[in-house]
């Protein structure tokens, strides 16, 4: 049977914009959710927008439009951002969709039916902003002196008729899962982070708004409204057809892995489980929180006017080169720091030298010295072995690392066997061999067009119309493309195609 896997980002709210951010953490679920469907499995990955809430709701207002024609357009940005980054998501859900609000109450039903949610008054801190609820205890103090959340939000006294779901009697069995579980939170500084806000006692969670409209209505009292974290987490059952258990996707539940900012750890490792406890489901193997961005050192804001949109790095440098800088600057689940000079750096030495130059100068002598034709594959030398061998193992390598999403890790790998794959061309020197024995000439090349093989079919996550593009010119069809299939050496006698350049160097134009 054919394994399954189940990959999501989270879904994003809709006050504003997307930024690299998003791209983020989009890009890193993309890249896990391909390696899988090389990896042969059966996979479901979901993105989409989280539509509903106060803070939608008064964005609407400030923009004299009603919250259903807000979101719709902010939501298509999401996904024209999605589609521009090449994020192969399988479905897009939407909070606003029929579909999803019947599973939220569905949900809602589940847990209320098992005893977890009683009706009571709210009384206490509210971050707009944030849309979270915060303890006295946990705030912090404001550069005005003001009552600040501890992400720095603004707080307001909210006191209301609401719903509560019982997350203190979830306290013990939280703390199981994250003992018996150790890899359900990553990494280990928001592990530790979680595990230390649960120790310190939980307190029953405020789950319904009676304060505004737009939300999804309670089950049974129209007068509320789903706390918008309820409503938003629902989406990963939503796209299953919950609580259908017959519908076809139904069996990816529980999901392999939810990728999240490391400001919404809390919700989905501590609120998230819990409800799903209540509601007698399995919970997710894996959350992991991927750290935040900064541009040249300093934190994004609007005020600042370094809001980075993703698409805008693209038009200038490329899809892949920015792809892979995102992944390859900084391991994944630390903060990062986006500058011009590290993604040119990246770009020009990494991919335009290390790796573009190997495929350039390979197939260039293939072209003049064989008429573009694939060698056969003779007997082989030691050192010959050793880099095969370094590729053979890349993909079982790179496998233990996105399992425990170490991606940066996985990159590294690959260009270790580049390296080795550049050292080797210099030290066979297959220019000179020309002159002198033409059967190592070719033994040699035939080597390389192997290596480059290897090395584009396990990049195609990363940088899939780069690889497609160097696939292409190694002569590999397209059923020759998966993990399985480098088992397989390609067959000697095919002609490839004139070599072109895969990654031009940039030059930072001078200013005018």
């Amino acid at each position: 049977m054919t394994a399954r896997f189940y990959v999501t980002t989270p879904i994003y709210y809709v006050n504003g914009a997307p930024h690299i951010g998003h791209a983020y953490t989009s890009i890193a679920a993309d890249v896990v959710a391909r390696f899988h469907r090389l990896s042969g499995h059966d996979v479901f990955f979901l993105t989409g927008t989280d539509e509903h809430g106060q803070k939608v709701e008064q964005a609407a207002q400030a923009a004299d439009v009603a919250p259903k024609e807000f979101v719709d357009a902010i939501s298509a940005n999401f996904r024209d951002m999605a589609d521009a980054m090449a994020i192969s998501y399988d479905d897009f859900i939407r909070t606003t969709e029929p579909r999803h609000i019947k599973s939220a109450q569905a949900l809602w039903q589940k847990v209320a039916d098992s005893g977890a949610i009683y009706l009571g008054a709210y009384e206490g801190w509210y971050a707009l902003r944030d849309e979270c609820f915060y303890s006295e205890d946990e705030l912090v103090a404001g550069p005005d002196g003001t009552k600040r959340a501890p992400t720095g939000a603004p707080v307001e006294w909210v006191k209301e008729p609401s719903y509560f779901f019982r997350l203190s009697d979830y306290q013990d069995k939280l703390l199981e899962l994250y003992e018996t579980h150790p890899e359900f939170l990553g990494p280990n500084s928001a592990n530790r982070e979680l595990v230390s806000f649960v120790k310190q006692g939980l307190r029953d969670l405020s789950v319904s708004r009676t304060s505004f409209k737009w939300g999804i209505p309670v089950p049974g009292d129209d007068a509320h409204v789903m706390y918008v974290w309820f409503d938003a987490l629902a989406n990963y059952l939503s796209a299953l057809d919950y609580p259908d258990t017959d519908a076809p996707r139904a069996a990816f539940w529980p999901a392999n892995l939810h990728l999240v900012g490391k400001d919404i750890a809390r919700f989905h490792a501590v609120y998230w489980p819990a409800f799903l406890m209540a509601a007698g489901l399995e919970v997710p193997r894996k959350v992991f929180a991927n750290g935040w961005w900064t541009v040249e050192g300093e934190k994004m804001s609007k005020s600042l006017g370094n809001v980075i949109d993703p698409r805008d790095l693209v038009q200038e440098f490329g899809l892949d080169a920015v792809r892979f800088f995102l992944l390859r600057e900084v391991p994944f689940g630390g903060d990062s720091d986006l500058s011009r000079k590290s993604l040119i750096m990246r770009n020009n030495v990494e991919l335009a030298n290390d790796l573009g130059n190997l495929c350039q100068r390979t197939l260039s002598l293939v072209a003049r010295n064989c008429d573009g034709i694939v060698p056969e594959r003779r007997e082989l030398t030691e050192e010959d072995s050793k880099l095969l061998g370094q590729v053979a193992v890349l993909p079982n390598l790179m496998a233990s690392q996105i399992e425990r999403c170490a991606l940066t890790d996985a990159l590294e790998d690959v260009w270790k066997v580049i390296r080795a794959g550049n050292a080797y061309i210099d030290h066979q020197a297959p220019w000179a061999l020309r002159k002198t024995d033409v059967e190592r000439m070719k033994d040699v090349l035939r080597v390389l067009l192997d290596t480059l093989r290897g090395i584009a079919t396990v990049l195609q996550p990363f940088m899939p119309q780069s690889m497609d593009r160097m696939l292409t010119q190694l002569g590999v069809e397209a059923a020759e493309r998966s993990f399985a299939a480098l088992d397989v050496i390609l067959p000697a006698g095919r002609t490839l195609p004139a070599p072109q350049g895969i990654f031009p160097r940039y030059v930072e134009q001078a200013p005018e």
